[in-house]
């Protein structure tokens, strides 16, 4: 069954959140994954923890940026026929399941397996 006009515009409210909700967290991460001067006054060990800290927050900014792509596309995609379809079984995808990840193309079903 496709997804109602009132379902259609909670998911994008739930979108645009999320999408606002990570462009911050992206921010945050900017500073975050800074490179780590050789000349700052720190102690070795201190260095060292900088560094780890940085790769840390390196991935963590990789992983936000591929979920506001994830995101920015499903928005695109939203009007579509066949949004909430599953892309491998081809039945609807549960709205609970949009609404906690909106950007699934997959029932809990086929994502399982």
């Amino acid at each position: 069954m496709a997804l109602t006009t009132e379902q259609k515009k909670e998911l994008r409210s739930i979108i645009d959140k999320m999408i606002s909700e990570t462009e911050e967290e992206l921010v945050q991460l900017v500073e975050y994954t800074r490179p780590v001067s050789p000349d700052s006054s720190i102690g070795r060990i201190s260095r060292m923890d900088a560094i780890n800290n940085k790769a840390i927050n390196d991935a963590a900014f990789l992983e936000k940026k591929k979920l506001h792509q994830k995101l920015e596309k499903t928005l695109d995609r939203l009007d579509d026929a066949g949004f909430d379809n599953c892309n491998k079984c081809g039945e609807p995808i549960a709205f609970g399941r949009l609404q906690i990840m909106p950007y699934t193309r997959r029932c809990v079903r086929c994502s399982g397996r």
